[in-house]
């Protein structure tokens, strides 16, 4: 079956909104799996008091609050998100955070449009690999960044550094009936491999390209915790089992929680996940 940009970005869509409140339920352990790697990022960026960031594909909104504790009442931060019931919800999270310098509004992460001055950075956290665009969003990115600004970008790192993730899709794949996806399709690990990043960043012309692996376990009181996390909150999970009828989804689904079973200690579930921070730099 050939690839459709414009379906895909739909069907995305659809299942970014119909998660959207379960997905910001869990902004506590969002900001504990991947707050760390995210200061990581704001520091490879440059990001400090009195800088201007702009987050592409920022979801309910937990990383623009980080960045905006960190610029302070002097610096700006904008939310932008192509959902727009994770826009509605990041809005809210904004006013309730009592945080004065940072904004949402809805806007695709392909074709960032933005007024006023430019920005200094701007990031996408686990964003940028769901882009069919992947090249036309990194410039598109550019275009709203001040010379010499940084793109800064946190993706997944391969399928088997990030197990918490990969063995329940290859479970669902397998009882779904679907073969693996095609090179250069948009998903989860699109942007892992060793030099994906890198060569994505060189062809949109950035400079001073710099990576860091992080490790970002999912830690979590047991596996059943970290499958509800999955079927609450990873809509794609639910598009890949939509052809299958309500006793082959609960069959696939207990399979992934004996998957998620493996990565149980006697500290808790420990599910491994490892980031790559990028970030680069805009020509002066």
């Amino acid at each position: 079956m050939t690839f459709d940009a414009n379906t895909f970005k739909a069907s995305t869509k659809d299942q970014w909104n119909a998660v959207a409140g379960r997905w910001n339920a869990w902004g506590p352990l969002l900001d504990t799996w991947l707050g760390p790697a995210t200061e990581t990022l704001l520091d490879m960026c440059e990001v400090t008091s009195g800088s201007a960031v702009l987050h592409v594909a920022g979801g309910s909104g937990q990383d623009a609050m980080q960045s905006a504790r960190r610029v302070g009442p002097m610096g700006r931060v904008l939310s932008t998100d192509f959902s727009d019931e994770l826009t509605r919800i990041a809005a809210q999270n904004f006013e309730a955070s009592g945080l004065k310098n940072l904004s949402a509004v809805t806007m695709d992460g392909e074709a960032i449009e933005v007024s006023g001055d430019p920005f200094d950075v701007v990031l996408s956290r686990v964003g940028l690999i769901f882009f069919p665009d992947q090249l036309g969003s990194v410039r598109s990115q550019m275009a709203a960044l001040k010379p010499g600004g940084r793109v800064g970008a946190l993706v997944y790192a391969t399928p088997e550094e990030c197990r918490f993730f990969s063995d329940p899709v290859g479970v669902i794949r397998k009882h779904a009936g679907l073969p693996p996806p095609a090179p250069g399709t948009p998903g989860p690990f699109s942007l892992g491999r060793p030099g994906a990043i890198e060569s994505l960043f060189n062809a949109a012309g950035l400079q001073d390209i710099q990576t860091r692996k992080i490790d970002a376990p999912v830690v979590l009181e047991s596996a059943s915790d970290c499958l509800r996390f999955e079927k609450e909150s990873f809509g794609a999970l639910h598009q890949m089992l939509s052809n299958l009828g309500e006793y082959a989804r609960t069959a696939a689904w207990k399979d992934v929680e004996a998957a998620l079973e493996r990565f149980e200690t006697e500290k808790g579930f420990i599910g491994p996940c490892v980031m790559i921070a990028a970030s680069a730099r805009k020509g002066d």
